[in-house]
C-alpha cells in the first residue's frame, strides 16, 4: 500500500514544480506570501519528523521533495 503513499507525494509535489520553473525563470515572486511560505515550509518539515518518527518513507521522501522545491521561492521571495 505505501505504493499509494508515493504515489500521492509524486502528484503532490509535482504541483509546485510549474510555481517553481516559472518564478526561477522570471525572477518574480510578487504574488507569494511570506508569511505563507515560512507557514508552508514549516508545515513540511514537521510532516518530515512526523514519516520520520513513523518510520513512513512516503510521508519523507515527499515532503523532502517539497522542502527542495519551496526553499528556492522563500529565497527568492526574501531577496525581492
Amino acid at each position: 500500500m505505501q505504493y499509494v503513499g508515493f504515489l500521492a507525494g509524486a502528484l503532490t509535489t509535482a504541483a509546485f514544480v510549474p510555481q517553481v520553473w516559472k518564478s526561477i525563470r522570471t525572477r518574480s515572486v510578487n504574488d507569494l506570501s511570506v508569511a505563507m511560505l515560512l507557514m508552508f515550509n514549516a508545515g513540511v518539515v514537521l510532516w518530515i519528523a512526523y514519516g520520520w518518527t513513523t518510520g513512513s518513507m512516503p510521508v519523507i521522501v515527499a515532503n523532502v521533495a517539497t522542502l527542495l522545491l519551496n526553499v528556492p521561492l522563500l529565497v527568492l521571495k526574501l531577496k525581492s
